[in-house]
């Protein structure tokens, strides 16, 4: 009966164990492989959908590098004064030297009237009109440069050359699933374009210039996205990311090749994807059977400068990567599974017999644990080995416990540190926020006190100007209303600073070039007394940018710098006056640099603070006012000096409009 009992209970501990175990493995097992199946899906989508964003900024910037080249050349007085001379003669020799250095296909400037002067490749042909360009048209219109894509029929491209006749023309193959085509031969081209005005002194528009690149059968721009995208990955003897530029349907310019390794040049695409990303203007992604494998692809329709949709960019990635990584970790997966299921089984064989007393013990010691006693080792003997690992754990646990319980005291401590410190960075911003405050309040008492001054100055002046007028030379008293005089205009010049520091007037923004702005201000200054043993020296960047600022409030900031690097330099010095472009072309830095005496480091911290000044004279008005045209521009103002070696302003402007 005894033994029989026991055979029972053995029985059923290892039954019910076994089922616990083996029917949430089951289902986790299931439950995994579906996740693990999803999430390898859509991380794989995303990085086509991430890559294929990254193949439009690479095909939007070649576009850019285009205009940028087309801008620099507009800009160039030769080619200005030969346009309005009409030589064409030497517009052809400049024009084909920038085609050739430049890699363009097109570079052709025509008049006002949208007549042919000269084509860079082919100068032979001139004379005719271009006003059915579209992209002639609009900037002849809007005075505005524009770029994009275009289509350039065959006979348009045969005035440019017969290079680029056989370079567009190519053979189209019919593939499965895709729309049949009842033309067999595509003889038009798809061209990355860019139109930008010539205008003369006066900014009238004297011409147009078109600058292009025919993207049949040119492989740059794939080929880069390849190289920065995919970075030349190989897979099992198979190049990883493919890219495709399509005109409507066609393959005109691709890395995906034949069996044959040839490109697949006029290879159409499928009717699902044709629907979808050129007739509803879509992106397209998921599962495609590229020429001849399995890629995960994302199409992204590519539209003219009307809205139209012309064609499409395409990204894919081979797809049997990411069948291998699929299937190796599900049989990763379902092997730890059935490693674990068959490990419980034997654990539930070897707990069914001894597993009641040691777990006793092990409810006693728990309860010492309750108690908080987690420094009494223990053991137990005759006890299965999983039992035994248990309790060496639970004396792991207890010295564990203990230590984190000195370590949590110990981090206690260290966190008033870091409170301490972290009050210290508030107590900073609560200073900051104050300063800003303090600010606002000087600015509006300085509106006020300006206003309710300026009257009472305005009698004082006007009187004192008639009393002066009355005095005879030699009376005694000319002296003393010449002083309030004197010092009534003072007072004047000082409620004007006031107010102007309090206005904050909006900039009046408009395209100015920083260097020009730069020059008439040296002219404006270089024949005052104060200039006479003042060498300024200019190092400009050519070509800057026209950028959108208030050239009066500018110019003001500018003088100020130059008066005051005059003033510390008494007994003469040099002005150094250095524009550049800096950060990828996100900003102008214009620096003011002098020979003078320099600022001390306790000054530095108060430069910008209104009403302070190491000048006699001075209100401490200027260099506040500067920083606030300055900060409203979207810029900013440094200042570097050291005592008697000098001192450099140092203004950054940004190139591209502030939201306002």
């Amino acid at each position: 009966m005894k033994d029989s009992s026991v055979r029972s209970i053995h029985y059923f501990l290892i039954k019910y164990f076994s089922i616990s175990i083996l029917i949430p493995t089951v289902i986790l097992s299931i439950i995994g492989t579906l996740i693990i199946y999803k999430q390898v899906i859509n991380r794989t989508e995303a990085k086509t959908n991430s890559d294929l964003n990254f193949a439009k900024e690479i095909y939007n910037s070649r576009i850019s590098s285009i205009e940028v080249v087309a801008r620099i050349t507009t800009l160039r007085g030769f080619i200005i004064s030969s346009l309005l001379e009409n030589k064409s003669d030497t517009l052809n020799k400049e024009l084909l030297q920038t085609l050739e250095a430049e890699n363009l296909d097109v570079f052709t400037i025509v008049n006002s009237k949208g007549v042919v002067i000269s084509r860079g490749r082919n100068p032979i042909i001139k004379g005719d009109t271009l006003l059915n360009d579209r992209f002639v048209r609009r900037v002849l219109q809007t005075g505005e440069s524009v770029s994009g894509t275009d289509i350039i029929s065959r006979s348009e491209l045969a005035k440019e050359s017969d290079e680029l006749v056989k370079q567009a023309a190519m053979k189209i193959i019919q593939t499965p699933k895709s729309i049949p085509r009842e033309d067999s031969v595509e003889t038009s081209g798809m061209m990355l374009k860019s139109a930008v005005p010539v205008f003369d002194r006066n900014r009238n528009i004297i011409g147009v210039l078109i600058a292009g690149v025919l993207l049949n059968r040119n492989h740059e721009i794939v080929h880069k996205i390849k190289e920065t995208v995919h970075e030349k990955e190989i897979y099992k003897g198979k190049e990883i990311g493919t890219e495709t530029i399509f005109y409507k349907d066609l393959r005109i310019s691709t890395n995906v090749k034949n069996q044959d390794g040839s490109y697949a040049i006029g290879t159409l695409v499928s009717e699902e994807v044709y629907t979808k990303t050129l007739v509803n203007g879509e992106r397209w992604t998921g599962d495609a059977f590229v020429v001849n494998d399995w890629y995960i692809s994302a199409y992204e329709p590519i539209k003219d400068i009307e809205g139209n949709v012309i064609g499409m960019l395409y990204v894919g990635l081979l797809k049997q990567p990411f069948n291998d990584l699929l299937t190796g970790t599900i049989l990763i997966f379902l092997g730890i599974a059935a490693v674990v299921m068959i490990a419980n089984y034997f654990i539930a064989v070897m707990l069914s017999n001894r597993i009641t007393t040691p777990l006793r013990k092990l409810e006693e010691v728990a309860n010492k644990f309750t108690e908080g006693d987690y420094k009494s080792e223990f053991t137990i003997r005759k006890a299965p080995r999983e039992v035994n690992s248990l309790a060496t754990a639970l004396n792991h646990m207890a010295e564990e416990v203990e230590n984190e319980r000195k370590e949590l005291e110990e981090w206690a401590d260290k966190m008033e540190v870091k409170v301490e410190e972290r009050t210290s960075e508030l107590k900073k911003i609560h200073g900051q926020l104050f300063r800003s405050e303090k600010l606002a309040s000087i600015g509006k008492l300085a509106a006020g006190v300006a206003h309710e001054i300026n009257n009472p100055l305005t009698g004082i002046l006007t009187n004192a100007s008639l009393l002066l007028e009355d005095l005879e030379e030699g009376d005694v008293r000319k002296e003393d209303v010449q002083v309030i005089v004197s010092e009534t205009i003072r007072c004047r010049e000082i409620v004007k600073r006031l107010l102007d520091f309090a206005r904050q007037t909006k900039p009046q923004k408009s395209p100015t070039n920083i260097n020009n702005l730069i020059d008439n201000i040296v002219l404006l200054v270089r024949n005052q007394a104060s200039f006479r043993n003042v060498n300024i020296e200019r190092y400009f960047v050519e070509d800057l940018p026209e950028i959108m600022i208030d050239r009066d409030q500018i110019q003001q900031v500018f003088i100020n710098f130059v008066l005051n690097a005059a003033d510390a330099m008494p007994n003469g010095g040099n002005i150094k006056i250095l524009s550049r472009i800096i950060n990828n072309g996100e900003y102008i830095e214009i620096q003011f640099t002098d020979s003078g005496i320099g600022i001390s480091e306790d000054n530095k911290r108060k430069i910008f603070d209104p009403f302070f000044t190491t000048k006699e004279s001075g209100t401490g008005l200027g260099l506040s006012i500067s920083y606030g045209i300055v900060e409203q521009h979207g810029g900013t103002i440094y200042v570097e000096s050291e005592l008697n070696r000098g001192t450099t302003f140092i203004v950054l402007l940004p190139t591209k409009p502030i939201e306002e």
